[in-house]
């Protein structure tokens, strides 16, 4: 038996895997959504375009700019907070790394639900923060029901994501190149502009690309943080197929996200492959 044949067994197991569990599905979802609700609000496979004409509704639209919206503004600030933290473990954590990498993600094996609650307590309008404001004579303070709460949440359910590929990449990156940068550019922060981070691009890429695929599609942190004015489209997909009952529209949503995604994954996927092929060409670019 050949290598590849040999291996190709093993492929096997996973693939069968991902076929039933992955693409099965999503074939359900793509066809739901070209169907319609019946008048006994059973979902009913067809060919129409009506689900997907008022998926750009605009009343829609400023939900699904909202969700955009809420997932920039979490990457951005996980890459403000993460890259310090990715920074230092990598340059100065020594002996120690590993552990700090382990401290940052074993409160991650807490369910993300679990942890958002515990975010309620803490914010509540008569949570743990807001007792501890009164103790002090401030009055109290309304964080939940906020964007700000909405979009604070997101940043703790996916800092993590930031942080371990942008340490990876600094992992990698060649020390000798810092002390020549050094040599070159004289100051740490232009030691750090034309060296460590052009080094690093990929690795802020994937970390972004982490942290924003899911904050998008996220309906935990507004659903238990936010608001009538905080709805995200995960809020309103979850609403079409549990509470209004309308699998077709909310499949089409669902599509429609996707494809969204998809444009920003296949952007990082170009990016990726042009780095792999020509590093230098693509630092330039």
């Amino acid at each position: 038996m050949s290598e590849h044949g040999f291996w190709s067994r093993f492929l096997l197991p996973g693939g069968l895997w991902l076929f039933l569990l992955f693409v099965v599905p999503i074939c359900l979802v793509l066809a739901l959504s070209f169907g319609y609700t019946d008048d006994l609000g059973r979902a009913v496979y067809a060919f129409r375009l009506d689900n997907y004409a008022d998926a750009f509704d605009p009343l829609y639209i400023p939900v699904l700019l909202r969700s955009i919206g809420y997932a920039l503004a979490t990457a951005a600030i996980c890459l403000l907070l993460g890259y310090p933290i990715a920074y230092y473990i990598a340059r100065y954590g020594g002996r120690h790394k590993h552990l700090l990498i382990a401290m940052l993600v074993i409160p991650f094996f807490v369910n993300y639900l679990v942890r958002t609650y515990a975010w309620v307590a803490l914010l509540a309008d008569e949570g743990l923060l807001n007792s501890l404001l009164g103790d002090v004579g401030i009055s109290e303070i309304q964080f939940v029901n906020t964007p700000y709460a909405v979009i604070g949440g997101l940043v703790y359910g996916y800092l993590v994501f930031m942080i371990l590929p942008i340490y990876a990449s600094l992992e990698r990156m060649d020390g000798s190149l810092i002390e020549a940068g050094k040599d070159l550019f004289g100051t740490p922060a232009r030691v750090f502009l034309h060296v460590t981070l052009p080094q690093t691009k990929q690795g802020i890429l994937a970390g972004c690309v982490l942290v924003f695929l899911p904050a998008v599609g996220d309906f935990v942190a507004a659903q238990l943080l936010g608001g009538p004015d905080t709805y995200m489209v995960g809020n309103l997909i979850q609403e079409q197929f549990f509470t209004a009952s309308n699998w077709p529209f909310g499949s089409s949503l669902t599509v429609v996200m996707m494809l969204f995604l998809s444009i920003w994954m296949f952007g990082y996927l170009r990016s990726a492959a042009r780095e792999a092929r020509d590093p230098v060409a693509a630092e330039g670019a």
